[in-house]
């Protein structure tokens, strides 16, 4: 019963973690038009296979990292400047319109595996999300964090955020297929979108620390 409810949670809270839009939904939108399923498949590999490290290490060490807060002090500040530093490379990146530009060609030149590992490693903000969610669901006794429990509550959380990044990319796909404006804009949104992140991420900044 533990080892199914492991897998459960750890597949809900991953699957509905992997649905909103962010830039490693957005680089597998362009991986799947651009070179197809297969690469999209490969694509996504590559995240999970760098997010099972990341997840494993939270639980494993979640109880150090809640307690240091100089490091989670350092990691709510970076975030800023890494959500600036993400705005400014998709605006230096594309034209106003994705007809003018061969949009995130430079983001997909290289391995698909390779782009899905790197892309997520940079994805630091994924520590204080699942340590986060690692401590309220063994806190609330939805999960058991110890001996084999944590590599089915591992699976769940692999399992859930390929089928939820398959399912955002596919959905997003389908969109920017249909709709003039997605197609036309999307260079222009997305800086703003991260810039809208950072300005969000900085508020809580100074709510936490500064005020």
């Amino acid at each position: 019963m533990q080892q199914s409810k492991n897998l459960f949670f750890g597949f809900l809270v991953s699957f509905l973690g992997s649905l909103p839009v962010g830039y490693l939904n957005l680089i597998g939108v362009t991986i799947f038009t651009q070179l197809g399923t297969k690469a999209l498949i490969i694509y996504l590999l590559g995240v999970i296979s760098v997010e099972s490290i990341v997840i494993y290490c939270t639980v494993i060490f979640v109880n150090y990292l809640t307690n240091n807060t100089k490091l989670m002090k350092s990691i709510d500040f970076f975030a800023v400047f890494f959500l600036l530093l993400v705005a400014y490379l998709f605006y230096a990146h594309t034209g106003s319109t994705t007809q003018n530009q061969d949009y995130l060609h430079d983001y997909i030149q290289y391995s698909p595996f390779m782009i899905g590992m790197v892309l997520c490693a940079l994805n630091f903000l994924q520590i204080p999300f699942w340590m986060g969610w690692n401590m309220y669901l063994t806190n609330a006794n939805y999960v058991s964090l110890v001996q084999k429990g944590k590599f089915y509550y591992l699976s769940g959380t692999l399992v859930g955020t390929f089928l939820g990044m398959l399912s955002a990319i596919v959905l997003l796909h389908s969109v920017s297929q249909q709709t003039q404006f997605f197609s036309n804009y999307l260079p222009i949104l997305l800086p703003l979108f991260f810039i809208v992140l950072a300005i969000f991420q900085a508020f809580k900044v100074y709510k936490k620390y500064l005020r």
